[in-house]
C-alpha cells in the first residue's frame, strides 16, 4: 500500500488531460453503484499505480495507471465465470474477445481493459454486477 495518496495533479500529469477525465468518469460510475473501500498501491511490474475497490476482504476491481494509459481489471473466479457465460450474449464482441483472451491463474481469470473513453462503461458495470450486486441505489 502507498504511504501517501496520489494527488489529482500527479495523476493528471501521469495520464494526461483526456485520460484523467476517463479515469474520473470510471471512478464516478463505480462509486454510483458501489460503496467500497478504495486503496492506492504500487502498480507492480507493468503499471505505476493501482487503485483498488475492495470490501469485506474481496476485490471488486482495480484501476491501474502508467504514463498515458489506464487499465481496468476484473478478476473472475470459477463461479463468476459461469455467471459471465450466462450474460455473454448481452455483451459486445470486443468485451467477450478480451475476456476470452485473458489469462487464467489459480485465483481466476484476469481480464484487463485499457479504456480510452467512456464508451464501454455500461458494459464494465455489467461485468462488476457479475462479481457483486450493486449496493447503492441512486
Amino acid at each position: 500500500m502507498l504511504n501517501n495518496v496520489l494527488s489529482e495533479s500527479d495523476l493528471t500529469e501521469l495520464l494526461g488531460q483526456s485520460l484523467i477525465e476517463v479515469w474520473q468518469d470510471l471512478c464516478k460510475a463505480i462509486d454510483e453503484k458501489y460503496d467500497m473501500d478504495r486503496i492506492w498501491n504500487t502498480g507492480g511490474r507493468n503499471w505505476k499505480y493501482e487503485y483498488k475497490y475492495r470490501r469485506g476482504g474481496k476485490t471488486l476491481c482495480s484501476l491501474f495507471a502508467r504514463e498515458k494509459c489506464i487499465g481496468f481489471m476484473v478478476i473472475f473466479g470459477k463461479d463468476e465465470r459461469t455467471k459471465f457465460d450466462s450474460i455473454r450474449d448481452t455483451l459486445p464482441a470486443a468485451i467477450c474477445r478480451r475476456y476470452d483472451e485473458a489469462a487464467v491463474y489459480h485465483d481466476g481469470k484476469w481480464v484487463m481493459f485499457e479504456p480510452e473513453d467512456s464508451s464501454e462503461f455500461d458494459q464494465y458495470m455489467k461485468l462488476l454486477a457479475v462479481k457483486r450486486k450493486p449496493n447503492r441505489d441512486f
